[in-house]
């Protein structure tokens, strides 16, 4: 089963105006993750799409969608896909590649269908694409890793980098995850912006009880969402995007744009954000 929701750009004088509740419906990634079910969201942020593939055990594949009007979703797109479940596989163009728990597999284009298998829960994310480069699998030992932050500015963590320039090349979709150290709570700090390029932040790896405050909105006009499990953030360029969670937590972040220069941010100081 296959269901896709459409979201429209917002400008931000837009933004300023929403309520908690249109901001959620806008800005936040929620239900994705559903027992033999794809479900993705299509966004007019570079026409990148986010979602989850759940096989519970049985095959699930993801081929035409009508929101691209292309023969197979991946004619003229790339995919990254997390596996933050179980043991699972996926297939496309006659490969089947083996997924443990926090592997990521980059897709290029024009791979045809994707078939999920196993026990898997599988992130999706895909942005279009202008030349192939060849599929690869980025296991965790694969993934280059980046430790930032400080136990004194409660922002110690490592950040994996696995569809990224220093690991592969992609066309413009970049993909990595963050894991906070324990005792630290807060991510990407000093917050940032970045005008070339659009983000995606999935929130996983917590309880079912805990929470992730995400920050967003232009730096003088900030905005916030309580964020769940397995729920994710759409965040526009002219957004920030930083949090504070309770207790464990990792997110996947994942860009789309005019380049994947990782380190081509607008930084925005503490004092500076209101």
């Amino acid at each position: 089963m296959l269901t896709v929701e459409t979201r429209h750009a917002i400008h931000p004088d837009h933004a300023k105006t929403m309520d908690t509740e249109a901001l959620r419906a806008n800005f936040l990634g929620q239900d994705m993750f559903a027992d033999g079910e794809i479900r993705l969201i299509y966004t007019h942020y570079d026409r990148f799409v986010l979602g989850g593939a759940v096989p519970n055990g049985k095959a699930l594949t993801l081929d035409k969608v009508e929101e691209t009007k292309t023969d197979t979703f991946l004619e003229r797109r790339e995919m990254g896909i997390v596996n933050i479940g179980d043991a699972g596989t996926v297939s496309a163009a006659g490969q089947t590649y083996a997924m443990d728990r926090g592997d990521v597999l980059y897709l290029g284009k024009g791979s045809g269908a994707v078939t999920f298998g196993g026990n898997g829960r599988f992130y999706i994310t895909s942005a279009p694409a202008h030349e192939v480069f060849p599929s690869r699998l980025v296991t965790v030992e694969d993934a280059v890793k980046v430790e930032m932050g400080a136990s004194e500015t409660s922002n110690k963590r490592t950040i994996k980098q696995f569809i990224h320039p220093q690991v592969m090349q992609s066309c413009q979709l970049v993909l990595g995850y963050t894991a906070l150290e324990e005792g630290s709570v807060w991510n990407t700090i000093p917050s940032h912006v970045h005008d070339r390029r659009m983000e995606a932040y999935l929130y996983w790896g917590m309880d079912e009880e805990s929470r992730v405050l995400h920050l967003m909105g232009e730096p003088t006009e900030t905005r916030h969402m309580f964020i769940s499990n397995e729920e994710a953030a759409i965040s526009p360029p002219w957004s920030i995007h930083s949090g504070a969670g309770i207790g464990e937590y990792t997110f996947i972040w994942a860009m789309a744009g005019d380049n994947i220069d990782y380190t081509d941010m607008d930084f925005i100081q503490p004092k500076d954000i209101l």
